[in-house]
C-alpha cells in the first residue's frame, strides 16, 4: 500500500514537473518571437563564438532579449527536473519523452546562441522548431501519466 501511494506521488510530480516544462516553453516561445520581431541583436554579439554570443544575450541586453535567454535557463533547469523526477519514478516511457525534451532544450539554447552568434535565420528557425519539439514531449507526459493516474485510481 505505502508503495503505491509513493508511486501515485510520483505520477503527480511527474504530471506538475510535465505541466510546469509546458508553461515555461509557451512562455519561452512567446518571448523568441517578441525578440524575433521587435529585437536587433547588436552586431557586436556577433562573431565572438557561441559562448560569448550567450554571454552577451543574457548581460547586456536589450532587455527582451535578456528576459528571453534567463527564462531559457529556467527551462533548461526544468527540463533536467523533469527527467530526474522521472529516473527516480522509473517511468521508463517519460524517461524517454524527458531525455528527448532535455536534449531539444539544449539544442534549442545552442541555436539560439548560434542565432546571436551569426544571425543566420535559420539557427532561430531551428530553435523554434526543437521548442515544438520539447512541448511535444511535455504535453504527451501529461496525456500519458493523465491515464495512468486514471487507470491507478479505478484499480483502488
Amino acid at each position: 500500500m505505502a508503495s503505491q501511494v509513493q508511486s501515485a506521488r510520483r505520477v503527480v510530480g511527474l504530471r506538475q514537473a510535465s505541466l510546469g516544462l509546458c508553461v515555461m516553453l509557451i512562455a519561452e516561445y512567446a518571448l523568441g518571437v517578441a525578440v524575433n520581431i521587435y529585437v536587433t541583436v547588436p552586431k557586436s554579439y556577433q562573431g565572438n563564438g557561441l559562448g560569448k554570443a550567450f554571454g552577451d544575450a543574457l548581460t547586456k541586453g536589450p532587455t527582451a532579449l535578456v528576459v528571453h535567454a534567463a527564462v531559457g535557463l529556467l527551462v533548461v533547469v526544468a527540463a533536467v527536473t523533469l527527467l530526474v523526477r522521472a529516473i527516480l519514478a522509473r517511468h521508463v516511457v517519460v524517461i524517454t519523452t524527458a531525455s528527448i525534451a532535455l536534449l531539444a532544450v539544449i539544442g534549442a539554447a545552442n541555436s539560439g546562441a548560434s542565432f546571436v552568434d551569426t544571425g543566420q535565420n535559420s539557427a532561430s528557425l531551428v530553435m523554434a522548431l526543437l521548442t515544438a519539439l520539447a512541448l511535444l514531449c511535455a504535453v504527451s507526459n501529461l496525456y500519458l501519466l493523465g491515464r495512468a493516474a486514471g487507470a491507478t485510481s479505478s484499480s483502488q
